[in-house]
């Protein structure tokens, strides 16, 4: 069953896990919105749809004939991310409340471990590192992806509407993009005689919306891209649906995992491991979009 991390935080009996999911999730709305989906072993094939099979007008008597979408096999493997947090001892047992000083620990890990999924999320590329998945910069098919120009260009309104319009059917559930481009965009809807809309969101929080699309801001999404000869200062907007069969979804084996590991033999500390064997996979090319190579 797909779920996001904050249902499966609600779920959690366990309270040092539950925190630990806890804090991932507060690392970025995206891990608010992300659903995951369970996979057994080491990897998931599935068939990403390319093209719908063709209908057509028929009179009566006529002959009908037999229509094929197409499909192109995809293998999402999953990857081990983790890190270890140790307490030392000698501070666990004067700390005035040692308890605090763990939960601090562990809370520190586990934000490096959500930053490091969210930065291959957009940026993974297992060319650069094996170790890794690919991210929505590598994976988002080229049909469905739009340059502000050769050697890159301003950002406009009418290329946010044209990379949004390729998503389908009806709009993207977010449009993921970085603080840089968040200020460049509002600018440009002052400009207009229209502002970003802002709401509540589904998580109680106040968020911004463009057209009734959700932003999510994101740090990690990279202003230091490369289009051309423009050199490392673009960025790129990400428009996606989420969920089995129409776009984005998380992929995990047992969730996020937090092992006891125990006393250490070369340190008198005690060691928490917390690690998440994920990757991402885009179940449909027409649900992601990219434009990218927008300059500052």
């Amino acid at each position: 069953m797909a779920m996001t991390k904050a249902e499966a935080a609600k779920l959690t009996q366990d309270l040092l896990l539950r925190g630990v999911i806890e804090t991932i999730i507060k690392e970025s709305q995206l891990l608010q919105l992300l659903p995951f989906m369970e996979v057994t072993g080491t990897a998931v094939t599935y068939n990403r749809e390319a093209t719908l099979p063709a209908a057509t007008f028929y009179d009566i008597g006529d002959t009908w004939t037999e229509a094929t979408p197409t499909f192109a096999t995809v293998t999402a493997a999953l990857k081990i991310m983790g890190g270890d947090a140790d307490v030392d001892n000698f501070l666990q047992a004067t700390y005035a409340d040692p308890n605090d000083l763990e939960a601090e620990v562990i809370a520190s890990r586990s934000r490096a471990v959500a930053q490091k999924f969210l930065d291959a999320f957009y940026n993974g590329d297992t060319a650069v590192d094996a170790k890794a998945f690919d991210g929505l910069t590598k994976a988002t098919p080229a049909g469905q992806t739009i340059t502000a120009g050769a050697n890159g260009g301003a950002l406009t309104l009418d290329l946010m509407d044209q990379v949004i319009d390729l998503v389908k059917p009806g709009k993207p559930d977010a449009l993921l993009i970085s603080k840089r481009t968040r200020r460049k965009l509002s600018s440009l809807r002052r400009a207009s005689g229209n502002l970003l809309e802002v709401d509540v969101d589904q998580f109680g929080q106040r968020a911004l919306f463009y057209d009734g699309i959700p932003l999510v801001v994101d740090e990690f999404v990279s202003d230091t891209q490369t289009k051309g000869s423009s050199g490392a200062v673009c960025s790129s907007v990400y428009c996606v649906k989420f969920g089995q069969g129409v776009g984005v979804m998380g992929l995990e084996h047992d969730g996020i995992q937090v092992e006891r590991v125990g006393e250490l033999e070369t340190k008198d500390a005690t060691r928490t491991r917390v690690k998440w064997y994920a990757a991402i996979a885009v179940f449909r090319d027409q649900g992601v979009a990219r434009l990218e190579g927008i300059l500052p």
